[in-house]
């Protein structure tokens, strides 16, 4: 018999692991056919090609405890159909299988014979682990630390207003614009701007780059100084409460500030998270607009508002499709009207788009230590793309694969420079 705590434990695990049977996951746990294509299209397996990283062995062993207590023949011959009972040691196993072998980039899904959606259910298992307190320590922290403090670095409130103040500072003295500066908690401005705390912490040129370009838009713009984290860790963790009190927290705030539109800085699974998963989270439609920065900039482009000229980007440049802003998003053309307009030398890397590789630093694998061999190993793809592609920029419109690529480029020797599509629309812009 199991001690109390591990039979309260296999309670809460069964429990998940009923509600996501109701859902699309269970569809999908009894579709696979062990053809192995998937591993064709998995970075994690062709950089490693283990069977234990095949995109359905992973899901496999999720739903080995679906079949066990949610099929026939589960629950008379478990043996027979490879079901599994959900115990303590089974679920400290499952950890590596889908939080360290998988980032849920969906790209398999793509390539499936029949359609499999492995991301789906890789994302059930870690529902099931979230309930029963087996996220990876690293991913877990982070997430505290949003729910704690608001942004995912636990950065102090007056830290990031006194970086907006020097950063206005500088951005003045480098436009020649006094009205050049990063607006913080001013009410009843038509957008909030939400950023990655990286970009306060340590990547301050991107935030300028940003109030840059609003000003030259001519913008009504505000940052707040609570909630500004464009992140949510909850959603990489698979904890779908935090998740939603995440987003609840950003929708609450964008109302008492009074603006008309939230607009969410470049991060992948950012996007995907308060565009599209928030709404599920919360269980109610937003009051208000929420858009990628880069569907704005392609608007600004589109209406005049600001200038540029390409000759100021002359080298080649090629462009990272995050996985969560495209493959899942639907968010793949704005950006690249808007490196066509302000990058001189533009490259795409091949396959692009929603068929694009996976960097390898999502899923929030850059929060895990434990797997960052593998993540930087599973980069190898990436890295070959980008060679073949002979650019000196990489333009990603996500901080999260900015990270990762950072790394790659060190790792493999690339010789390139890793921007934000703003950063380069910054460096072009022609001032009135």
């Amino acid at each position: 018999m199991p001690a109390p705590d591990d039979a309260q434990m296999v309670f809460a695990a069964r429990r998940t692991l009923a509600a996501a049977a109701r859902g699309l996951a269970a569809y999908h746990a009894n579709a696979c056919v062990k053809c192995g294509l998937c591993g064709q299209s998995c970075h994690v397996f062709l950089a490693e090609p283990q069977p234990e990283n095949l995109p359905a062995a992973k899901a496999g062993e999720v739903i080995r405890f679906y079949r066990r207590y949610h099929t026939l023949l589960g629950k008379l011959l478990p043996a027979l159909v490879g079901a599994r009972d959900l115990t303590p040691q089974a679920l400290n196993q499952l950890v590596e299988a889908v939080y360290g072998r998988c980032t849920g980039c969906g790209r398999c899904g793509l390539h499936c014979s029949i359609g499999l959606d492995v991301a789906s259910v890789i994302r059930a298992g870690r529902q099931i682990l979230a309930a029963v307190g087996k996220v990876p320590d690293g991913l877990q922290r982070t997430v505290n630390n949003q729910l704690e403090t608001g942004n995912q670095m636990a950065i102090p409130r007056d830290e990031f207003i006194s970086t907006a103040e020097w950063l206005s500072e500088d951005l003045q003295l480098e436009t020649g614009r006094k009205d050049a500066v990063i607006p913080v908690d001013q009410p009843n401005r038509r957008v909030l701007y939400l950023v990655n705390p990286r970009e306060v912490k340590f990547f301050p040129l991107s935030l300028s780059a940003a109030a840059g370009v609003f000003t030259a838009a001519g913008e009504s713009w505000t940052l707040s100084s609570k909630i500004y984290d464009v992140t949510n860790y909850g959603f990489f963790s698979g904890d779908d409460a935090a998740a939603g009190e995440l987003v609840r927290r950003v929708v609450e705030e964008a109302q008492a500030l009074g603006v008309q539109e939230i607009i969410l800085g470049e991060c992948g699974h950012g996007f995907r998270a308060f565009r599209w998963e928030g709404p599920n989270w919360t269980r109610q439609a937003y009051p208000l607009p929420v858009r990628s920065v880069l569907e704005l900039l392609d608007e600004y482009f589109a209406a005049g508002r600001i200038r540029v000229d390409p000759a100021k980007n002359p080298e080649r440049v090629t462009l990272h499709d995050p996985c969560n802003l495209v493959r899942w998003g639907g968010v793949s053309e704005p950006q690249r009207r808007v490196l066509g307009r302000c990058c001189a030398n533009f490259a795409e890397m091949h396959p692009n788009r929603h068929n694009n590789y996976c960097c390898g630093g999502g899923g929030g694998m850059l929060s895990m230590s434990e797997f960052g061999q593998r993540r930087v190993a599973s980069g190898q793809l990436k890295a070959e793309q980008i060679r073949r592609t002979g650019a000196k920029i990489v333009a990603t419109p996500c901080h999260n694969c900015a990270d990762q690529l950072l790394e790659i480029n060190k790792h493999y020797k690339l010789g390139v420079e890793i921007k934000t599509v703003v950063e380069l629309v910054y460096g072009a812009l022609v001032w009135p």
